[in-house]
């Protein structure tokens, strides 16, 4: 998280604090525990004296995909989290300083209240009916009555104002006190997200630890041999015959700059300059061609415009996996470049290597 967003939570806590006195205390709020996801069975150690055989190495591939998945959809959950925690926290200081005007509108109103008094108390106690009652001079009398009509009118509009302020503060101080709670409530979304991150992700290290450096190699070759099978069999399928389509101006400048971000590491939760996750990627090459995206991976296929596969150009998102947990973009040639996982970098691959879900474009 960067500064800037840090900088805003401190001053939405600080002005929350400050101005929930004005509501009822609420009922304290809890966010929903988190489904936990069903443990698969371990994968025997592989450290052994005789080397692991290529089905021991295929389970540990495929146990390393389910937990680097896991990492994937937490990680979605995470920076999901951190969005709507930044979009609170603008929103509580935003009350905060209709709060601070209201407050300063109702004074002002209370203070002219008060030097209504203060007059009518200068002239006897009388109110200005009785003092036109009194008056034995016509044209005073008209005179009077217009001002008594004004003052009438005025006194009632000065009312309804403070009425309304004092309205206005308490359903602004109601609305900061339920944006505070849905604030905790993504804070605590964003620490258990984060906790399933971490633990992912170091049962994978650890898993990789186990093997040996030559049952390593060989992992890595059954690896790449199932990212090309995999987009084998797509371009096979005839999902991008006669696809000849060019990138717009924008989508050639997203291509540049997710390009140039390769050698870069993954990291969760990062959008660059120097690291990124798998949105965080796609939604900064965005951003550098001048059209912001929503950050997530599944918010990316939600409220992006879909596109059939065939008609996909550079520079337009492809969506991975059912659950939409991974997302990288399309360079052209079959290719896309993507912030894989964790340990690894940015990077060209095959846009057919992984399950597609489908493919949603920024610009349509």
């Amino acid at each position: 998280m960067g500064t800037g967003k840090r900088g805003l939570i401190t001053a939405a806590v600080a002005v929350v604090c400050a101005v929930t006195v004005l509501a009822a205390p609420g009922t304290a709020f809890a966010a929903p525990a988190p489904t936990p996801s069903p443990t698969p069975p371990p994968v025997a150690s592989v450290t052994r004296t005789a080397p692991a055989t290529n089905a021991e190495l295929e389970a540990v591939r495929q146990r390393l995909e389910e937990l680097y998945h896991d990492a994937a959809v937490a990680t979605d959950a995470y920076n999901a989290a951190e969005e709507k925690a930044e979009q609170q926290s603008a929103e509580i200081v935003s009350l905060a300083k209709k709060i601070v005007a209201g407050r300063e509108r109702l004074a002002e109103l209370k203070r002219r209240a008060g030097a209504a008094a203060a007059a009518q108390y200068r002239t006897g106690g009388l109110p200005p009916e009785a003092q036109l009652a009194l008056s034995d001079d016509p044209a005073a009398f008209l005179d009077g009555a217009g001002r008594i009509l004004q003052g009438e009118r005025a006194a009632k509009a000065m009312l309804g104002e403070m009425t309304r302020t004092q309205a206005d503060l308490v359903q602004y101080a109601k609305d900061a006190s339920a944006q505070w709670k849905r604030l905790e409530a993504n804070r605590k979304a964003k620490a258990a997200a984060r906790q399933k991150i971490k633990k992912r992700i170091a049962e994978a290290e650890e898993l990789q630890k186990r093997l040996q450096k030559e049952e390593k190699e060989r992992l890595a070759r059954l690896e790449r041999q199932a990212a090309q099978r995999a987009q084998t069999a797509w371009l096979g399928s005839g999902a991008l015959s006669g696809n000849t389509a060019g990138a717009s101006e924008q989508g050639a400048r997203a291509v540049r700059f997710a390009t140039a971000q390769q050698g870069k590491p993954y990291v969760w939760g990062a959008e660059g300059p120097g690291s990124y996750d798998c949105s965080g990627l796609t939604s900064q090459a965005w951003a550098s061609a001048g059209r912001v995206i929503p950050r997530t991976s599944q918010a990316q296929w939600d409220q992006l415009t879909r596109v059939d596969v065939e008609d996909m150009r550079p520079g337009d998102l492809i969506i991975y996996f059912p659950d939409a947990s991974h997302v990288a973009m399309y360079i052209g040639d079959g290719q896309m470049v993507h912030a894989p996982r964790p340990g690894r970098t940015v990077t060209v691959a095959g846009a057919g290597s992984m399950p597609i879900l489908g493919v949603v474009r920024p610009d349509a």
